[in-house]
C-alpha cells in the first residue's frame, strides 16, 4: 500500500502527533453527513450557484456564474471572510479549482493532498495526504488541479499515476486504482470529470494521464465511480489499441498509423517515437450530453523534436503525428473517437492541445447559431470548432507577433506555416541544431489556465502571455523515466512593460474588446459573473476584479503569494462568496528561462482564501 488514512484518535494531541509522524491523512472531528450528489445536481451545476460541483462550473466548462450580489457597483467593498493554510513545507504549485457542496469546500493541494473545509468558517473538517514514492516524474511541478464529486465520494488523481476515491464526509479511502507506471513518467494532474452515459444511463468517472515529456502514450479512461473498475480506455497516438470492458476494442485511427514514420528494423515496424508518442489528455474533459460526447484536448507528440517523428527521406508535412496537439470528440459509451481536429500538425514546438474546450452557442456573422467548442491554444490561435463533427468554423490570433504560422486556413483547417520556424536538424557532427526565435514559446500564448465565457457579453476572457523563445534541436533517444524532448530552449521577454495580458475576445470577429496588462506571467484561471465582473489572480499575489464590458480594474487584494488557480463563486445563507487557491509555482518558475528570473522574488505558499461583502453593507444584504 502506498497510501494510508489514519482515523481520529480518542486523544486529539496523540492523534495529531501520530498522523504527522506517519504523513498520512488526518481526520478532524466528525461532522453531519452532507447529502449525496446526484447526476442531476452535476448536470445543473451551471444554474445552481449554491454549489460548485464540476471543474469549469458546469459540464460545458464556461466558468460563468449567474450570481450578481457582488457586482461592478459594489465589488470595491469585497473583504476577506477567512483563509485556510494548507500547512507543512509543501508550499508551492497550488493550481486547484475548489468544489463546494452542502456547506463544505473540497480543495486539492500540491503533492496530491485533499482538504475538506467548512465553507462558513474555514475550519478543517478532514484532510488526506497521499503517500508518494520517491521516484515520481512530474513534468511541470507537483500540482493538482482539482477533484470530482459524486454520490458520497470525492475523486482525485495523484502524482504516482493513481486515481483515488475518498468518502466525502470522512476523507477515508474507498478505493485506489493504479492506472500506469509512474516510473515511466505517467502522472495525473487534471481534475476528473463525472458524466452520464446517454445510452446506458450509467454515471462514469472520466480521467486522463500526464507525462508527454517522458514519452508516455496518452490515455483517456472511463471508470465505474462506485468501484473504480475500468470501463474503457482510449489512447491518443494513432495505431495504438483501445480497451472496452477489459478487452481490446479498436485502434485509434488507422492501425497502420500512416501519420507516424515506419522503421522496418524495429519490432513494431514503426519508428521509436510511435511507441512513446505522447498525446496525453491531462486536462479535464467537457461533456456534451445532447450528443453523448466527451470533448478533450490531446497533448503534444513525443519527442518534441519533430524530425524524430519524420522519416529520414521525408518532410514534416508528410507526418501529422495523429492524434496529438488537437481536440478529440469521444463517445462516452465506448471510448471510440467520433472526430478529431488537429491544431498543430506534427507539432515541433510543444504547443500541445490540452487547453480547455469550452462548449457554447456560436453565432456567425450571418446570425446563424452553431453548437461549438472554443479553444485558445498554446500556439497563439483561438479556434471555434463545430462540436458535432470537428470541422473548423473560425480561427484567429489572440496574442501578438505569432511567428510560426501566418494564419489558419479556414477551408483546410490547417495552419499556413512560415518557412524557417521549425528548428532545423543538427548538421552532421553537431550536437545541437541552429537556434531559431519562435513566438509563442512552448509555454504558450495561453497554457492550461482556463478562460471564461460570459453569457451576458458574449465575450471570452483569455488569460494570455506575450513572450518568445530561442529553440534548437538536439539528438534524442528514449530512456524510461528520462526527459524525452530532443530540443533545447530559452524563453525571453517580448515587451518591456508586460508579460501577462488578459484579453476579452469576440469569437465571431476575432477582435479584442479590451485588454489588461500584467508585469508577470498570467497563470491563473478566469471567472465571469452576471454581476458584470471578471475575476482572476496575478503572479505577484493579487486577486483582481474587472468590469466585464470595459476591462476597468475595479478591485484587488494582496494574498501573499502568487495565484495560479481558477477562482470560484457560490451562494450561501443568502450571501455571495468568492474563493481562490493561492500558492505560486507551476511550469513558469521551473521552465521559464528569463521568466524564472522575473518571478524569483514571488513568495511560495499554500492556502485557500474566501471573500464576501461585509455584513454591515445593508444594500448588499437586502438584494
Amino acid at each position: 500500500m502506498t497510501t494510508r488514512q489514519y482515523p481520529r484518535r480518542p486523544h486529539p494531541l496523540a492523534g495529531l502527533i501520530h498522523g504527522l509522524a506517519l504523513a498520512g491523512g488526518l481526520a478532524a472531528a466528525p461532522f453531519a453527513s452532507a447529502k449525496p450528489v446526484a447526476w442531476e445536481d452535476i448536470a445543473n451545476d451551471h444554474a445552481t450557484p449554491q454549489d460548485v460541483l464540476q471543474y469549469g462550473l458546469g459540464t460545458h466548462a464556461q466558468r460563468y456564474s449567474p450570481l450578481d450580489q457582488v457586482n461592478a457597483n459594489n465589488v470595491f467593498k469585497l473583504t476577506p471572510a477567512w483563509s485556510f493554510s494548507f500547512g507543512d513545507e509543501k508550499q508551492r504549485g497550488q493550481e486547484s479549482q475548489a468544489l463546494v457542496h452542502d456547506g463544505v469546500i473540497y480543495v486539492t493541494g500540491s503533492y496530491s493532498r485533499v482538504f475538506a473545509l467548512d465553507a462558513r468558517t474555514g475550519k478543517r473538517l478532514w484532510s488526506y495526504a497521499h503517500r508518494l514514492p520517491s521516484d515520481i516524474r512530474p513534468c511541470c511541478d507537483v500540482v493538482n488541479r482539482g477533484a470530482a464529486i459524486y454520490g458520497n465520494k470525492i475523486y482525485f488523481g495523484t502524482l504516482d499515476a493513481r486515481i483515488v476515491a475518498l468518502d466525502k464526509d470522512t476523507g477515508k479511502v474507498v478505493w485506489n486504482k493504479k492506472f500506469a507506471d509512474h516510473a515511466a513518467g505517467y502522472t495525473m494532474t487534471g481534475a476528473p470529470t463525472i458524466v452520464k452515459d446517454g445510452k446506458t444511463g450509467k454515471v462514469l468517472l472520466i480521467h486522463g494521464s500526464s507525462g508527454d515529456e517522458f514519452g508516455v502514450v496518452g490515455q483517456l479512461f472511463a471508470r465505474d465511480p462506485e468501484t473504480g473498475e475500468e470501463i474503457w480506455m482510449r489512447p491518443f497516438v494513432e495505431g495504438h489499441m483501445g480497451r472496452l470492458n477489459g478487452k481490446d476494442s479498436t485502434p485509434t485511427g488507422d492501425i497502420k498509423a500512416p501519420s507516424w514514420p515506419d522503421d522496418p528494423n524495429s519490432p513494431t515496424g514503426k519508428a521509436e517515437a510511435w511507441s512513446h508518442g505522447g498525446g496525453a489528455p491531462w486536462q479535464s474533459a467537457s461533456f456534451d450530453a445532447e450528443t453523448n460526447t466527451l470533448v478533450v484536448g490531446a497533448g503534444n507528440p513525443a519527442p518534441w523534436n519533430g524530425w524524430a517523428r519524420t522519416a529520414k527521406d521525408g518532410k514534416p508535412a508528410d507526418y501529422d503525428s495523429l492524434y496529438t496537439s488537437g481536440q478529440v470528440g469521444v463517445d462516452a459509451s465506448t471510448g471510440e473517437v467520433k472526430w478529431f481536429y488537429q491544431h498543430t500538425p506534427n507539432d515541433a514546438w510543444d504547443f500541445s492541445g490540452n487547453n480547455e474546450l469550452v462548449l457554447f452557442d456560436y453565432k456567425d456573422k450571418n446570425g446563424k447559431t452553431l453548437k461549438a467548442t472554443a479553444h485558445a491554444d498554446r500556439n497563439g490561435f483561438f479556434y471555434v470548432v463545430d462540436r458535432s463533427n470537428g470541422k473548423l468554423v473560425n480561427a484567429f490570433p489572440f496574442v501578438d507577433n505569432i511567428t510560426w504560422a501566418s494564419h489558419i486556413d479556414l477551408e483546410t483547417g490547417r495552419p499556413v506555416e512560415i518557412e524557417g520556424q521549425r528548428p532545423p536538424k543538427p548538421e552532421p557532427g553537431e550536437k545541437h541544431g541552429k537556434a531559431v526565435e519562435v513566438s509563442p514559446p512552448f509555454l504558450g500564448g495561453k497554457n492550461w489556465n482556463p478562460m471564461a465565457y460570459s453569457q451576458d457579453t458574449g465575450l471570452f476572457y483569455v488569460p494570455a502571455n506575450h513572450w518568445k523563445e530561442d529553440y534548437w534541436t538536439e539528438e534524442v533517444t528514449y530512456k524510461k523515466g528520462a526527459a524525452y524532448l530532443g530540443q533545447g530552449f530559452r524563453i525571453k521577454r517580448m515587451y518591456d512593460d508586460h508579460v501577462g495580458i488578459l484579453r476579452a475576445m469576440n469569437p465571431a470577429t476575432g477582435k479584442v474588446a479590451w485588454e489588461h496588462k500584467e508585469r508577470l506571467p498570467l497563470w491563473a484561471g478566469v471567472l465571469a459573473t452576471k454581476g458584470n465582473l471578471v475575476f482572476t489572480g496575478t503572479g505577484d499575489g493579487y486577486f483582481k476584479a474587472f468590469d466585464a464590458k470595459t476591462g476597468k480594474e475595479l478591485w484587488k487584494f494582496q494574498t501573499g503569494s502568487g495565484i495560479i488557480s481558477p477562482p470560484i463563486t457560490w451562494e450561501q445563507d443568502g450571501e455571495q462568496y468568492l474563493g481562490v487557491t493561492v500558492g505560486y509555482g507551476g511550469a513558469v518558475p521551473l521552465w521559464g528561462g528569463d521568466m524564472a528570473e522575473l518571478t524569483k522574488p514571488v513568495a511560495q505558499g499554500g492556502s485557500f482564501w474566501v471573500f464576501k461583502l461585509p455584513s454591515w453593507d445593508k444594500a448588499s444584504a437586502s438584494r
